[in-house]
């Protein structure tokens, strides 16, 4: 078997290569594209602690080997063999505390080819053979099926057709015995507070460029992809993880994706990767066809076939004799080629003759198979291709060989179809359901499946005033609080709901996405929202977006798959978004959508239209995609379109450079903890040009902070330039600025007065509290630890 190296960015391969010698196990030897890294042990005296002994390593035994040489059969292609060879070692044959799992997965939806059926219970057995300590795990992807309205959307159904599919396994021969089957539904719902989190870590460190090389796993061109297609690799790679599988034992067609949780390994600073194991991908029956189809009952033999239909569909096989010398191909073209296609066989195949591959891996597969034809018996694989091609063996006795083979692997499974009491009830229930009326019922319909916080308790009523805090970062502003409170006054009388999206935060890569320092920073704004204005946020019901989506996660998600269904790709990237940038705001902008829908507001108010929501200025592409999605699909189920609103406060800049670079939170703008002190030195330091009334930060402050909370405004002067003065509104202060009448150094007095008050109130806030004392510390913490880490 050729081994061959993953596919990684260029500027990766070399990091990625693994030198034989460190590939022991219980080594500590290192991963693919790093150092080993040595903790230093905390110890007595002397030597600074004793050097924790060594395991010596366990010998490369004869039956180790017979394990390695059976399971590399199994695959076209293994990612890496020196990495099988390592876990074998680790938990394989003879390690008692061990084993390892290998995972491949599946949709009930109703029909299973002979690849699937016999061809992968072949190679189960090959996996999980007695005494090599593994077990198989499939994933049972009844919740996929149910989002993709399979079986009518019930999962009741579905779960009846996974249930007839584990009888055709068990009835092809697999053996079960090391063989578990986890049913997505209820492991992903069980623990959903591990597996969503896992995916938005895997979407926050791809770009899309990357995810969209994954699409082949369902075969759609990458400009044609929907927002939802990329979705799922981000969901297969997390399956990978969730499930703890040591070997990733699925189709050639899926290598991309299986090679994303290689690549993410290295991103997430994990040691050991899974091993990829792609098994070979049959052909379809008909010329062209570079894999089997379910959707054409032509393309391949399906495990339901009688006797009858696998000799009609054999006989009527493509079955060419000469191999091509260029890539010209039977089949007319297609309009459209399925993305990645020419990975779909990594082996070179000039012949392409769909009966030869039948007989090579489904009649030979076995160890000690044989194949009959013509009379004669062949026991392997070469010389039945070259009888074939020499004309020794015609194509009327290589098609007979080939369906008297399939029928003898099939008979037992029509004969446990048969007499079985429980599989002949499976069969007769799926049976039925393909004679019902299933198509889904149409969108406007059916009932939109989505988060309802009303149902689950998170909200007392629906037809609030929704605003969504800013996504975190280490250094809370002032500014944040101010354009908060602002859009929450937009909501007048209307019951008004803080949401603190912290999913969102993580898959977007705010604050790194550590978890405690998102935290913080909530805890921070909170507190700082409530020195502000609390009679406001008296009146305000905070919601915590992962609170919100573990009330209801399936429903959640199925309603964030179906937004992405609905959009293209381009849509929810707009037009600031690329292709080289991170994955993560697609999957945030999607859940915003399903957030809007779980709260069902009357009003939200979004930034204005120069605001920034996820890095990529996302206000505008919120704004457009939840109206869409609204008048489009939503409101033909009976849900009422929110005003959308858009508001901010007064800027409170306090310099304006235009040079990233020169921008500094010393004098640019005021921190949510800044000390009181800085209240009067920033304001000492803030643009105050005379008679500038274009861009004057005290008026600003002074308007916000003084006539925002009182009806009039004290600024003392001299009483030779007039005396102190009142005013009223920012109008006024604006005309006597402008005029001169104000003196710039007055109304900087006045508003580092107010800057100081309002700073205090904060600082207060904070310290009363024990909590959002300790939430600042781990801010401060955090910012200091990430300034190091960019140096």
């Amino acid at each position: 078997m050729e081994k061959k190296e993953e596919e990684v960015p260029s500027s990766a391969v070399a990091a990625m290569k693994i030198d034989d010698k460190d590939n022991a196990a219980g080594s500590g030897a290192k991963a693919e594209g790093g150092k080993s890294k040595k903790k230093k042990k905390k110890g007595g005296g002397g030597g600074g602690g004793q050097k924790k002994e060594v395991k010596p390593e366990r010998p490369w035994t004869d039956e180790l080997q017979t394990d390695y040489d059976r399971i590399l059969t199994v695959g076209e292609e293994c990612i890496l063999e020196a990495d099988l060879k390592k876990l074998l070692l680790a938990k394989g044959r003879g390690v008692e505390d061990g084993g390892f799992n290998l995972y491949d997965g599946f949709e009930p939806s109703g029909r299973m080819h002979i690849a699937q059926g016999v061809f992968k219970a072949m190679n189960v057995n090959k996996c999980t053979h007695p005494g090599t300590n593994s077990k198989f795990v499939f994933w049972v992807a009844d919740w996929f099926a149910l989002m993709n309205d399979k079986m009518g959307g019930d999962l009741a159904k579905i779960r009846i057709v996974g249930q007839y599919l584990i009888e055709v396994w068990k009835a092809a021969g697999m053996d079960l015995s090391n063989v578990v089957f986890k049913w997505a539904s209820e492991e992903i719902t069980n623990h959903a507070d591990k597996y969503w989190p896992t995916m938005l870590d895997v979407g926050r460190r791809f770009n899309v460029t990357r995810i969209k090389k994954c699409c082949q796993i369902m075969g759609r061109l990458e400009g044609s992809l929907t927002a939802a297609q990329i979705l799922y690799p981000l969901m297969q790679c997390t399956d990978v993880f969730f499930l703890k599988a040591d070997i990733c034992q699925l189709g050639v067609d899926q290598r991309k994706v299986n090679m994303l949780a290689r690549e993410y390994c290295d991103a997430a600073g994990l040691k050991f990767k899974p091993v990829i194991l792609s098994h070979h991908m049959l052909y379809g029956l008909k010329a062209g066809q570079e894999k089997m189809s379910k959707s054409d009952p032509d393309s391949a033999v399906f495990m339901e076939d009688t006797a009858e239909d696998v000799e009609r569909k054999i006989n009527l096989a493509y079955c060419p004799n000469k191999e091509k010398t260029d890539e010209t191909n039977d089949a007319a073209p297609a309009e459209e080629v399925d993305a990645g296609k020419e990975s779909m066989h990594l082996q070179v195949d000039t012949l392409k003759n769909p009966c030869l591959d039948y007989v090579q891996h489904i009649i030979l597969c076995p160890p000690g198979a044989t194949f009959t034809a013509g009379g004669k018996t062949y026991s392997d694989f070469a010389s039945v291709k070259s009888a074939f091609l020499s004309g020794e063996m015609t194509e009327q006795n290589l098609k007979k060989g080939l369906t008297d083979g399939l029928n003898e692997l099939l008979e037992p499974v029509r004969q446990h179809f048969t007499n079985d009491e429980n599989a002949r009830t499976l069969l007769a229930q799926v049976r039925q359901f393909k004679k019902e009326d299933l198509k889904a019922a149409s969108s406007d319909e059916k009932e939109e499946r989505r988060l309802n916080l009303v149902a689950t308790g998170k909200i007392s009523s629906a037809g609030g005033h929704v605003v969504f805090a800013p996504l975190p970062t280490a250094s809370p502003t002032l500014q944040m609080a101010t354009d908060i409170l602002a859009r929450l006054a937009l909501g007048g009388d209307k019951k008004k709901i803080l949401f603190l999206s912290d999913w969102s935060a993580h898959v977007c890569s705010s604050c790194d996405a550590d978890k405690k320092a998102i935290s913080a920073y909530h805890t921070v704004l909170l507190s700082g929202l409530r020195s502000l204005d609390p009679t406001l946020m008296d009146d305000v019901t905070v919601v915590t977006q992962s609170d919100a989506i573990l009330s209801d996660p399936s429903n959640y998600w199925i309603s964030v798959i179906n937004i992405g269904r609905h959009f293209r790709l381009d849509d929810i990237m707009g037009p600031n978004m690329k292709d080289s940038d991170a994955v993560g705001p697609v999957v945030g902008r999607l859940m915003r959508v399903a957030d809007v829908m779980g709260l069902d507001p009357a009003s939200i108010a979004l930034p204005t239209a120069a605001g920034d929501v996820d890095g990529f200025g996302g206000a505008d592409v919120d704004e457009n995609i939840i109206g869409r999605y609204y008048d489009e699909k939503l409101i033909a189920v009976g849900m009422s379109k929110p005003d959308l609103l858009r508001g901010d406060a007064l800027p409170i800049i306090l310099q304006q450079r235009e040079i990233e670079a020169h921008k500094t939170e010393n004098d640019e703008y005021y921190l949510m903890d800044d000390p009181k002190v800085n209240g009067k030195s920033k304001m000492k330091k803030a643009f105050c040009e005379p008679g500038n009334i274009e861009f004057c930060p005290p008026i600003m402050v002074a308007t916000t902070f003084g006539l925002g909370g009182k009806s009039q405004i004290l600024i003392h002067r001299s009483e030779e330039n007039g005396g102190d003065v009142t005013y009223s509104t920012k109008d006024e202060l604006e005309r006597d600025f402008e005029s001169g009448a104000l003196h710039p150094g007055d109304l900087k007095a006045a508003a580092s007065a107010l800057m100081v008050e309002t700073l205090d109130k904060i600082t207060a806030g904070i310290k009363a509290d024990a909590d959002v004392t300790k939430a600042s510390k781990a801010l401060k913490a955090f910012e200091k630890k990430m300034s190091k880490k960019k140096k």
